[in-house]
């Protein structure tokens, strides 16, 4: 499985030009543009390139916002005087031939107040009109069926599916080409990305553009692509933000080979017979919103000092590292584990109430962590011991262990290596586009043991489903919401603390028969100031766990979950529910509403640390 790797763009620094910065300076490499001297005002001209693009919408991206700013428009020159360019960023819609010219005569300054703006330090963006913008065929004119938008770098005028992709690889970090190796390097060898390919007769360079055309195509939103449509849409609508532009060339960057495979088999060496439309190409859904998503759990449940949980919370080692793995659409296809994982039925049938994307959950994954000793020996050895593989096509949840860690739990391991048959089958079916019953399949030597979850839906919340657990039919235990969630006025005190329980919902817990004597008063505790929406502290009933020999419980547990500082500035948007720490520890007994949130606790069984990265930055990541 690939890690995550370091990297230094994020979308909010795009405005920059990102990590892999675009240079300013006249380009050395072969481009049609080579050389050209530019003196304002003459027209900056160039071409939009598929075939080429009559009435194509060009524009020069001067705000870093990629897309079209009318209206005045701020910049700040490298001086620090900020200026305002009244007429907006320079646009025109392309000619025959995709030739296009923009006045950039409003880009010429005072000598009092700086040097002339260059052009060339500033991307140009095309978008392709759908039934408007004309592709120049050997066959004729054609109108394009669906909306791409185009971009090159700063210096760059002509604009094609290839200099899209080459830009947005150096945005990535990813360098040149020539720089890397593999496939795709391979298909491109000695090819000038940034030229006329129609003009030089470039059959292969032609036939790769037009079908990373036809991909991009695939991306657009249809509502963008419905805008862009309409008999009065000139191209310069406003839609799609920076993040999803960047978004968009990111999986353009990521895609790139396998589109380029495809016509590499397709042309059988004759690229000029290749028909983009007749492709099969990937099929790639985004989510341009560009969530913010769990990528990584730390778990710290080995006692370094003692033989026994719960030990003190600065005391205890790593014990697990996971690692969550997601489609570009933000669905999440795995969990892998150095380490031992704790699957959990409840958190499970929570994700799958989602479809499988979490960023559709306030609190995307709530904490579970295995106490067995042997999850820190695994830990202790490189490479990835457990993981859940998601096949939401097919209703399937796989969890695999080379581990000992669930012997206790009668999940024994099958084999040393991972990818063989699973040690768990998780199926749910479906009614009304709700969860009906999430089913594990458990293989033993006398047969197969089946432990099903039902949901229980009185009286809750989206996100948190009460349930009852079965096993063969028999069940195990429950949890039942007995009333709606009730708010509460905080502490005069508490009003503007960190945390607070501003808001339960009371619930039983039924099952494991006795019952500690202590576990009663049980209510899922909320934060709700403000528009939060952050589960505090829930009590839960665990007599397998409790059975190990080193800890030290009656089987009564509680996690009580830690967040960002409501109040500061420095906030992330999106990050308001996200769970930073989360502690288990012993069943606290009933609190009041009202009252600032608990401090860290200091005896705990288990810590868990959660990670985060948007969307884009995950998988930037994945392209190293």
């Amino acid at each position: 499985m690939k890690r995550l790797i370091s990297f230094c763009i994020t979308v909010s620094t795009l405005a920059l030009a990102g990590c892999g910065k675009e240079s300013d300076e006249l380009p050395v490499d072969g481009r049609d543009f080579d050389g050209v001297g530019y003196s304002a005002p003459s027209p900056y001209t160039g071409k939009v390139i598929d075939g080429y693009l009559n009435r194509a919408r060009v524009w020069l991206d001067m705000d870093g916002d990629s897309q079209y700013t009318g209206g005045a428009v701020e910049l700040e020159l490298s001086s620090g005087r900020t200026i305002t360019l009244p007429g907006g960023e320079p646009t025109a819609m392309s000619g025959p031939g995709g030739v296009f010219s923009l006045d950039v005569s409003g880009l010429a300054l005072d000598p009092a107040v700086g040097p002339d703006i260059d052009p060339r330090n500033y991307p140009l963006y095309a978008v392709a009109l759908p039934g408007k913008t004309l592709e120049e065929t050997g066959a004729g004119d054609l109108a394009v069926a669906r909306a791409y938008l185009l971009s090159a770098s700063p210096g760059v005028r002509n604009i094609t599916p290839l200099t899209t992709l080459a830009r947005y690889r150096r945005l990535a970090g990813l360098g040149s080409l020539l720089e890397s190796s593999g496939t795709l390097a391979t298909s491109l060898a000695g090819m000038n990305l940034l030229k006329d390919y129609v003009l030089a007769g470039d059959d292969r360079a032609h036939a790769y553009a037009r079908a990373l055309a036809r991909f991009m195509a695939s991306q657009i939103p249809d509502a963008y692509n419905a805008a862009l449509s309409a008999s009065d849409s000139d191209g310069t609508e406003r839609y799609l933000s920076p993040q999803a532009v960047f978004l968009l060339g990111v999986s353009l960057v990521q895609n790139a080979d396998e589109v380029i495979a495809v016509v590499d088999t397709a042309a059988q060496g004759n690229y000029a017979t290749v028909d983009p439309d007749a492709l099969v190409l990937p099929e790639v859904p985004l989510a341009l919103s560009d969530p913010m998503l769990l990528t990584s759990q730390t778990v710290y449940a080995e006692p370094e000092r003692t033989d026994t949980l719960p030990a003190n919370r600065s005391d205890l080692a790593v014990s697990a590292h996971l690692v969550f793995d997601y489609a570009e659409d933000g669905r999440l296809m795995s969990v892998s584990a150095e380490g031992c994982l704790a699957p959990s039925m409840p958190e499970l049938a929570r994700l799958i109430g989602v479809s499988g994307y979490p960023a559709r959950l306030d609190t995307q994954w709530l904490p579970a962590a295995s106490l067995s000793p042997q999850s820190a020996v695994s830990y202790g050895v490189d490479g990835v011991d457990e993981r859940l593989l998601f096949d939401w096509q097919n209703r399937r949840i796989y969890f695999e262990t080379t581990t000992t860690c669930h012997d206790h739990e009668g999940v024994q391991a099958g084999s040393s290596e991972l990818g063989g048959n699973p040690e768990i089958t998780y199926s749910w079916s479906m009614q009304d586009g709700s969860l009906e019953a999430l089913v594990a399949e458990i293989p033993r030597a006398g047969g197969v043991v089946t432990r099903s979850l039902i949901p229980a839906t009185l009286n809750a919340e989206p996100g948190f489903p009460g349930y009852r657990l079965l096993e063969e039919g028999v069940e195990q235990a429950a949890l039942t919401f007995t009333g709606p969630v009730e708010p509460c006025t905080p502490d005069p005190e508490a009003a503007s603390v960190g945390q607070a329980v501003t808001a339960t919902q009371p619930y039983l817990f039924t099952g494991h028969e006795p019952q500690p004597t202590g576990f009663t008063g049980l209510a899922l505790e909320f934060d709700r100031r403000n528009g939060l929406n952050r589960p505090l502290r829930f009590g839960f009933l665990d007599p397998v766990t409790a059975s190990l020999n080193r800890v030290d419980s009656e089987g009564d547990f509680e996690w009580v979950l830690y967040y960002p500082d409501a109040n500061s500035p420095a906030l992330q948007e999106g990050a308001e529910n996200l769970i930073t720490q989360a502690y288990l520890k012993g069943y606290g007994g009933e609190r009041r509403c009202g009252r600032a949130f608990e401090d860290v606790p200091s005896g705990v069984y288990a810590r868990v640390s959660y990670g985060y990265q948007n969307l884009s930055d995950y998988l930037i990541g994945l392209l190293e």
